[in-house]
């Protein structure tokens, strides 16, 4: 058999699931994509699958091997685009990551005005609550709302987000006011899971280098933006989002932000890719046709999540890094 075309099997199984996916998606029959996987781990001596009848997991020598199965056929498919030249028309399947909440907000009406553009591009979306390694799960392309470190990566800054504390209307009026984070202690707390379950950061007075730590057992927890939106509006309590998540309803009049002056630095909104994919047509195409739109949005959103705050926006601290 032919180890590349064995690669691209095994691969398929794992971006589908099951062996029965990468049936569908390489358009083989069931018994090839197992000949195919068997060929390969006889190769390389190792088990590299756990089946089971409904899914498969990698095996510790599975997971090194994937890696570099991912690798070489990005290689490959890069060489390929070189070889017809950087002007060929943008085509196959472009790989995109994000949060659920901005793949469903943001990303997903830009991806259809995409393949509008460039019918002969397929997409695929990888909507994860976890930080995504884009070389070693074969991505193209992300979209990264936090500080960024990894120097493989080629950033594109298209924006920036504040972590805002906000309640509806209602229930500023009938609760105490919220002048400063020790305050909170007095309110109902609705906790996102990965905004901080029972306390909140918040940066230190001037003249101290230590953080404001505000402890709490919230009333709520949940690990949906929609969710903890919807809970906040309904007047049930105190929640701490990102700017984006809220600035329709904060533009509305649905909710109030306080604490504006004791906000932390804004986070870095970026789009990025490995290093070397900008070369490849499909991925340049997007990061071309996106940018704007995505520059666009978040300066709209920014504008609106800074309306109808019970204390004045700080100003910002540090200068954010550029992409």
């Amino acid at each position: 058999m032919d180890r590349i075309d064995t690669m691209k099997v095994f691969v398929a199984a794992l971006d589908e699931g099951s062996l029965a996916g990468a049936s569908r998606k390489t358009g083989r029959s069931a018994a090839a994509v197992s000949r195919a996987i068997a060929f390969l781990e006889a190769h390389v001596g190792v088990p590299l699958l756990h089946r089971t009848t409904r899914s498969i997991k990698l095996s510790e020598a599975g997971e090194r091997y994937a890696v570099a199965c991912r690798k070489i056929l990005m290689d490959l498919e890069e060489a390929d685009r070189s070889a017809a030249g950087e002007r060929s028309v943008p085509h196959g399947t472009l790989t995109i990551t994000s949060t659920m909440f901005s793949g469903v907000e943001l990303l997903r009406p830009i991806v259809d005005a995409f393949m509008d553009e460039y019918p002969t591009v397929t997409v695929r979306m990888h909507m994860l609550e976890r930080a995504v390694n884009l070389i070693d799960e074969g991505m193209d392309l992300a979209l990264r709302i936090t500080h960024l470190a990894d120097s493989n990566l080629v950033a594109h800054r298209v924006g920036e987000v504040r972590k805002v504390v906000v309640a509806s209307p209602r229930y500023l009026a009938t609760h105490p006011r919220i002048l400063e984070p020790a305050d909170l202690a007095k309110h109902r707390i609705i906790a996102m899971t990965h905004m901080g379950l029972d306390s909140w950061s918040f940066p230190p007075l001037e003249g101290s280098s230590v953080p404001r730590a505000v402890s709490f057992t919230p009333r709520l927890v949940v690990n949906s933006v929609r969710a903890t939106v919807a809970s906040t509006i309904e007047g049930n309590g105190v929640a701490r989002l990102l700017s984006y998540h809220v600035a329709p309803e904060i533009e509305q009049g649905l909710l109030r932000i306080v604490l504006a002056n004791a906000e932390p630095a804004p986070l870095p909104v970026h789009l990025v890719s490995p290093h070397g994919r900008l070369a490849v047509p499909k991925v340049r195409a997007f990061v071309d046709f996106a940018l704007p739109r995505l520059r666009s949005q978040f300066a709209r959103m920014a504008n609106e999540a800074g309306m109808a705050s019970d204390s004045p926006v700080p100003a910002r601290r540090g200068k954010a890094p550029t992409g």
